[in-house]
């Protein structure tokens, strides 16, 4: 793997996947997409992963979404539609990792990477950086992010960003419940870290199992949802690691989780 998605574990089991492509602002270019879904891949295979950190080495920019060079080329269509394969399989991906997956914005979400940070389990961003979809202003659809939009922002509010391509800053993203906490830049690596460690603190077994309860069910009927999530629970039940939890609160110390 090159140097466009650095790849960095710590002691902790967080692994911090880091965009660093500054001179296209991180766009999600074929081949970062590429690096991208092989750090994924990695990471979910790693016994000593238990969260991964998504973020960016730019000082302003998370990333400005997909190639737009890429996209007026003259490439056959055909081409073109095979190639946009990789934006489903990283979201689809994301949401089949077994592990938690946070987006420490650091710096502008746009475009297609609003859908990459819409498709993480939890988005920490800096005070001041700003979300949205601006492709409608030089002449194309927010297609495939919508589907993640519409899952994650109420109907108006969705249609505004899409059709309207404006920007909302941080504490606005906060509101509508795109990010979880807007955090001063002088404490946002410390924040990210913070949150990242606490993430792995917890089993990584019922983290795997809950996560891919969630991904199985959201969008099942309520009661086919109930039913999958009942046997999912009965499952727990029978693991270590649920055993292990109980024990050590009931003697007032830190559980020891199974690796996997």
């Amino acid at each position: 793997m090159n140097d466009r998605v650095r790849y960095e574990v710590d002691d902790a089991g967080a692994v911090f996947l880091t965009l660093n492509a500054p001179e296209t602002r991180n766009a999600l270019s074929d081949e970062m997409l590429d690096d991208l879904l092989s750090a994924l891949e990695r990471a979910g295979s790693d016994d000593a992963v238990r969260v991964v950190v998504l973020g960016t080495s730019h000082e302003r920019i998370f990333s400005a979404g997909g190639d737009l060079k890429a996209f007026a080329d003259e490439s056959p269509t055909l081409a073109k539609y095979h190639g946009l394969d990789r934006f489903p399989r990283l979201y689809e991906t994301i949401g089949g990792l077994g592990k938690p997956v946070i987006c420490a914005a650091g710096g502008d979400v746009l475009a297609g990477a609003f859908g990459l940070a819409l498709a993480c389990d939890l988005v920490i961003a800096k005070d001041g950086v700003r979300f949205g979809c601006p492709e409608i202003n030089v002449g194309v659809f927010p297609f495939m992010i919508s589907a993640l939009i519409f899952r994650t922002v109420d109907r108006m509010k969705a249609n505004e960003l899409m059709m309207l391509g404006e920007l909302i800053d941080a504490t606005e993203a906060q509101r509508l419940n795109i990010v979880n906490a807007v955090v001063p830049a002088e404490d946002f690596d410390r924040t990210v870290r913070e949150w990242a460690h606490r993430v792995a603190g917890k089993s990584p077994l019922l983290m795997r199992m809950g996560k891919d309860a969630i991904n199985a069910t959201r969008d099942l009927s309520l009661p086919d949802a109930l039913g999958a999530l009942r046997s999912q629970l009965a499952l727990a039940f029978t693991t270590a690691d649920l055993k292990e939890g109980v024990a050590a609160f009931q003697q007032k110390r830190a559980p020891v989780w199974r690796l996997r």
